[in-house]
């Protein structure tokens, strides 16, 4: 894969819903794949379905719940000679309850997901990138990103951190050749929402529209390629993120509290 002229698109979290549907999008636009997720037998379902692509596909299982775990997979990638031109972090966790009935270390493994491995991810890989003046990264925020969410208190938090973080290096990069792009999705039909046992939330049961991952990932991709500063997937998904500047907090938290209640405690990959 070394020698492959094609552009290198790592994705996170890669094994189903948005996380898969990017990586298809990168493929059908060229790239050559990186997959990255914890379970080596979906990526390779994943991998067989786009050969016709023309797309050599390098899987690396990892857990980047676990400390650690980037910065191995980056030393795994640099020891395949592969250089990364676009970084898709994807990978996610969440859980729904109650703050402190949480278990703790699904708070931990939470934290490590969503905001340390992306980080550290994201660290590790624009020094290249800067160094040859080319290169993109995606950041995977949410619409949860604009506001606090009772039920799932440090998902939302997580979630705010990565469209800030991602805001503040892309305004940083400026005039480097690297541009970031958030990609903040509504409720989706994707993994991420079946294993947390969130079917049955009002979030994914009330008046909001629930997007296609592949929907997700059409526009994220293109807003990517765009080198956009960041994309809110959704005409009434835009509308709710900008209706949080104006909308009281106590307000904000009982619908969010609302939106969240009904699915049983648990937590997914995306």
């Amino acid at each position: 894969m070394a020698s492959s002229t094609r552009p290198v698109a790592l994705v996170t979290g890669a094994s189903a819903g948005i996380g898969a549907a990017l990586a298809r999008e990168a493929a059908n636009d060229g790239h050559d794949l990186v997959l990255v997720a914890r379970r080596r037998e979906s990526m390779e379902v994943l991998a067989a379905e786009l050969k016709s692509t023309g797309a050599e596909i390098t899987i690396i299982p990892a857990d980047l719940g676990k400390a650690g775990a980037a910065a191995a997979l980056m030393e795994t990638v640099e020891q395949r000679g592969l250089a990364i031109d676009t970084l898709i972090n994807n990978a996610g966790l969440g859980d729904t309850g109650r703050f402190d009935k949480q278990a703790p270390e699904r708070i931990l493994s939470m934290l490590q997901v969503n905001v340390v491995a992306l980080t550290e991810l994201t660290r590790l890989v624009l020094p290249q990138m800067v160094a040859r003046k080319r290169g993109k990264v995606m950041l995977l925020a949410s619409l949860a990103a604009f506001q606090p969410g009772p039920g799932m208190a440090v998902y939302y938090a997580t979630k705010s951190y990565v469209l800030s973080f991602g805001r503040a290096i892309g305004h940083e990069l400026r005039g480097t050749g690297v541009t970031v792009t958030t990609l903040c999705p509504g409720p989706t039909t994707s993994e991420f929402a079946q294993v947390a046992n969130m079917q049955g939330a009002a979030l994914f049961e009330g008046p909001m529209p629930v997007m296609t991952a592949a929907e997700v990932a059409r526009q994220g991709y293109a807003a990517l390629k765009a080198g956009r500063p960041e994309i809110i997937t959704g005409l009434v998904n835009r509308i709710t993120a900008m209706s949080t500047r104006f909308t009281p907090t106590a307000i904000l938290l009982m619908i969010a509290g609302h939106l969240n209640s009904g699915g049983s405690a648990s937590g997914g990959h995306n």
